[in-house]
């Protein structure tokens, strides 16, 4: 089953310096059918403006998973970890049992993100941040994992969760055949181009909620670029 949720059918907040579009519930943001996807809880949709952004807050007992589509984000926490992360790469936090952190915007033009959260296996432990470049040449064609806490999934960033985050880019009129994990619910959202999933079309920043398909045929409809994730 895919079920298609459009990108203008997703929740909404422009606070001026950010302009955010929610695939799940989050904030003022609610909607009973859409609260999570299995243990992924939050795919946020954030455009921040130049010399702005999230002043230090803190989050608990959760992965936070953020892969920049367009610009750079910065990232200091109360770990004294400081950096940051450009287009096409992710970083990756697990909370833990808590920390502190700030996200900005230092570059001269608009930052465009994904933000992904995703429920650990266990709460507690001691928080983590890290960050590592992904050559978008090394996911050309193929699914590669960004960050996954399956094992054999390479040099992916850890997360503490029986799940992953992947990323492909594909040309216009290529195929690839996909065969998601069994037992684990997929996300997919191109972050560009569109796409043709088992036969349904997903344009640009489209969500498509997907359970019990054994393989995921996927042809670019354009140039493409997409993020799926894997959970439990």
């Amino acid at each position: 089953m895919i079920e298609h949720r459009p990108f203008d059918s997703l929740g909404k907040a422009n606070h001026g310096w950010l302009n955010a579009r929610h695939h799940f519930s989050f904030a003022n943001y609610f909607d009973p059918a859409r609260q999570s996807h299995g243990k992924l809880r939050v795919w946020n949709d954030d455009e921040i403006a130049p010399g702005s952004g999230f002043p230090p807050h803190p989050h608990a007992n959760m992965e936070i998973i953020t892969y920049v589509r367009e610009g750079a984000i910065t990232h200091e926490d109360s770990l004294g970890n400081r950096g940051r992360t450009v287009a096409g790469d992710i970083q990756v936090m697990s909370a833990g049992r808590g920390i502190r952190h700030s996200e900005y915007n230092l570059e001269s033009g608009p930052t465009r993100i994904f933000q992904i959260w995703i429920e650990p296996d266990q709460a507690g432990g001691a928080p983590t941040w890290g960050t590592r470049p992904f050559p978008k040449t090394d996911r050309s064609g193929r699914f590669v994992a960004l960050a996954s806490g399956i094992a054999g999934d390479g040099d992916a960033l850890p997360i503490r969760a029986h799940a992953r985050v992947l990323g492909a880019t594909l040309k216009a009129g290529e195929t690839i055949d996909y065969a998601p994990l069994s037992g684990l619910n997929t996300y997919l959202v191109p972050a560009t181009g569109a796409v043709e999933v088992n036969g349904l079309r997903l344009d640009t920043r489209d969500g498509a909620a997907i359970s019990n398909e054994p393989i995921l045929t996927i042809t670019a409809l354009e140039d493409s670029e997409l993020v799926l994730v894997e959970a439990a």
